[in-house]
């Protein structure tokens, strides 16, 4: 284990928290900063503390799990913290929507299973009541 103060273990936590909190580490780049800045424990040592597999562990950690609730919450109670719902960060930057330029030889989407291209539509004879045929 680290050899932290209490103060130190506060501030580490706070720092972690913060950058989850605003955007910037994803839970699972959080849980592994815990785990290693805070207690400097392995992965192996921490799964066991936390009664949970080593793959378990490895999975959250990359973001590539889907842990329940409860184990979510065994691994923060740790540490002193808890899961819980934040008001996302207003501060995330989203490009304004551009209108998509059409590509003529673009598959048409719809109903019709047998796709026609843009350039196909705008060449469509339609026949007339009477037979003939119109433009």
């Amino acid at each position: 284990m680290k050899k932290n103060t209490g103060e130190q273990r506060r501030e580490i936590i706070a720092d972690i928290v913060m950058q989850h909190v605003t955007g910037i580490e994803t839970l699972g780049t959080a849980i592994r900063r815990l785990r290693l800045e805070v207690t400097g424990l392995d992965q192996e040592t921490f799964a066991l503390m936390c009664n949970m597999s080593t793959k378990a562990l490895y999975q959250i950690e990359k973001d590539k799990g889907n842990p329940t609730i409860n184990t979510l919450e065994c691994i923060l109670r740790k540490f002193g913290l808890r899961l819980g719902l934040t008001k996302a960060a207003t501060s995330i930057y989203a490009p304004p929507p551009q209108k998509r330029k059409t590509d003529p030889k673009m598959p048409v989407r719809g109903a019709n299973p047998r796709r026609k291209t843009a350039a196909q539509l705008g060449s469509v004879v339609t026949k007339t009541k009477d037979g003939g045929k119109a433009d």
